[in-house]
Parts: structure tokens; sequence; C-alpha cells
């Protein structure tokens, strides 16, 4: 009996992972037909996506108990991020573009450190070499001294992003309720 009542808690918010999914693949849609000309734009729409991204963390810590307190944090630094890029849309976008080359670096690097470490034991290791070389690439293309180029890369970035979460979380969904139907006493 204690089993099914930890999984009906954790599947109850099955709902709320649908919603969010949606609204990511509709804030992937708007990133897409971007016209990049509009640096105040961009960062007004980041400043969008960094709220919402805000929003879905504190509902990740409400839906769940383990990490609760770094859902809260990040959420707390997604809703900063956010009123920060809304008050200066530009600087915000601007210096999102700089800061997009130090974190791909970063995450290339780890991707190809991680692929290689794990060679014996993962049939995909390669996967993950040419995910690593491609953000590596990305990163140099982020750290470029035009502007319009970062900025056509935040687009991108932030819209797959969007994506892929939308994606995620709409899949994330439909487990948590399917999963809910089968845990749930008749």
């Amino acid at each position: 009996m204690e089993r099914a009542g930890v999984a009906e808690e954790w599947t109850a918010g099955w709902w709320w992972f649908l919603v969010t999914g949606i609204i990511w693949l509709l804030i992937s849609l708007i990133m897409f037909r971007f016209n990049v000309t509009s640096v105040a734009a961009v960062g007004v729409l980041l400043g969008v996506v960094f709220l919402l991204a805000g929003a879905n963390e504190f509902a990740s810590a409400w839906s769940r108990r383990a990490w609760r307190w770094a859902h809260v944090a990040l959420g707390i630094l997604f809703v900063i991020g956010g009123f920060w890029c809304l008050v200066r849309p530009i600087g915000g976008a601007v210096e999102l573009a700089s800061i997009l080359g130090f974190l791909l670096l970063f995450k290339g690097s780890m991707d190809l450190i991680v692929s290689f470490m794990s060679k014996e034991v993962n049939e995909l290791w390669w996967l993950g070499v040419i995910v690593g070389g491609f953000e590596i690439l990305l990163a140099f293309w982020a750290s470029q001294t035009f502007i319009a180029a970062r900025l056509s890369l935040i687009v991108l970035w932030v819209g797959f992003a969007a994506l892929f979460r939308g994606i995620g979380e709409i899949v994330l969904a439909f487990e948590l309720r399917s999963a809910r139907r089968v845990t749930s006493p008749v």
C-alpha cells in the first residue's frame, strides 16, 4: 500500500508537464520564426524563456521531493535572469551570446571526456564524440566578434533547447500518466 501511495504522489502532476511541454513547443516555434535583426526582441524573448524556465523549475520542486532545494535555487536564478533580460534586453542578448561560447566549450569538452572514458561500457560512445566536437565548433562560432552571428546562434540554441525540452516534457507527462493508470487501485 505504501508503494502505491508513493507512485500516486509522483504521478499526480502529470498534466503540468503536458502544459509546460506545449508551452515550450510554442516558444520554439516563435524562436525559429524570429528575425535576428531586432536585438531587443531577442533579449525580451530570452527573458520570457527564462521566466518560463523558472516557473518550470518551481513546478518541478513542487512535484518532487528529491533535490527540491536545487530546483528552487535554479528557479530563482532563472527568474532573476528573466527580469534582467526584460529590463535590459539588448545587454541581455549580447551578454548571453558571449557566455554561450564558454558554456559550449565546457559542455563539449565534458562530452568528449565522458565519451572516451565510457568507451569500454558504452557502444554508442562515438555519438558523444560527435556531439562534443559539434559543441566545441559552436563555441568558436559563439565567440566571434560579429554580434549578428552570435545572436543567430542564440536564436537557434534557445529554439532547439525549447523544442527538445517541450518534446521531453510531453513524453514525461504521458509516461507519468500511464504509470498512474498502472499503479492506481481499481
